[in-house]
């Protein structure tokens, strides 16, 4: 579950989100705003950004918190799911960085453009043989949709010299996503373990590759850390209102 704000209407609850600097309807979306997008969107780093993808962007919630983030970037989200992308186009043409977005209907694995120096993605992570019905939601959610190593492939294509590919992933992706990583010839340069509680294992994982310059194997050395989300009293820790505060209404 977020911890944010929900808009409502009449008293009621709408079928939108509420931040600081915007907010995201996402009702005719495959996939809802969600903990695991807010979490990408306010720890990728994204200082010094020119140019920023989304890859599958959904309702656009992380390309608007980067862009909300990189003043200077221009950031574009790409999605296959229609209604997804139509909504998105209006969270963005509601928000202050319209100018600076653009949303594209188009699959990555066919997408042609100038490189990024930053790209970012939320994946489908789920590889369970008993698909949801739905079959939006399941492109969404699923791996059978684009699995992992396919999509570090495009991403790695599409990366500048220089620039990161930042992804949030289950744990037990991890090994997986790292061999992908570098056998695209990606180094990993920063590394977040996210625990929802202090006394439970790492669920997700908070990972940025960096694609080294032409001729320069040298990158930046790995940092790494953890980021435990909720404190024993059932609220949110101190480290995530600190990473979060620019966004949720607290």
């Amino acid at each position: 579950m977020v911890n944010g704000q929900w808009s409502t209407v009449n008293g009621q609850r709408s079928n939108s989100f509420r931040f600081k600097r915007f907010v995201v309807g996402h009702d005719r979306c495959a996939m809802r705003v969600g903990t695991d997008g807010v979490l990408l969107g306010a720890w990728a780093d994204v200082e010094g950004a020119v140019r920023i993808l989304d890859i599958g962007t959904g309702c656009g919630l992380i390309a608007l918190m980067v862009a909300q983030r990189a003043p200077e970037a221009q950031v574009t989200g790409i999605d296959i799911d229609q209604p997804s992308v139509q909504q998105a186009r209006e969270n963005i043409a509601a928000s202050p960085f319209a100018k600076r977005m653009e949303i594209t209907e188009a699959d990555v694995r066919g997408y042609e453009t100038a490189p990024f120096d930053r790209i970012l993605c939320n994946p489908p992570y789920h590889n369970e043989t008993l698909l949801p019905p739905d079959a939006r939601r399941a492109a969404a959610r699923h791996t059978q949709s684009l699995p992992l190593p396919e999509l570090i492939h495009h991403a790695a294509r599409l990366l500048a010299p220089g620039g990161t590919l930042s992804l949030i992933i289950p744990t037990a992706a991890q090994t997986e996503t790292s061999a992908a990583a570098t056998a695209c010839g990606l180094m990993l340069t920063r590394l977040t373990q996210v625990h929802t509680t202090a006394t439970k294992p790492p669920s997700r994982i908070l990972a940025e590759w960096e694609k080294p310059a032409a001729g320069n194997a040298t990158h930046r050395a790995l940092r790494t850390d953890t980021l435990t989300l909720t404190a024993p009293d059932g609220k949110r820790t101190p480290e995530h209102e600190a990473l979060t505060s620019e966004f949720y209404q607290w």
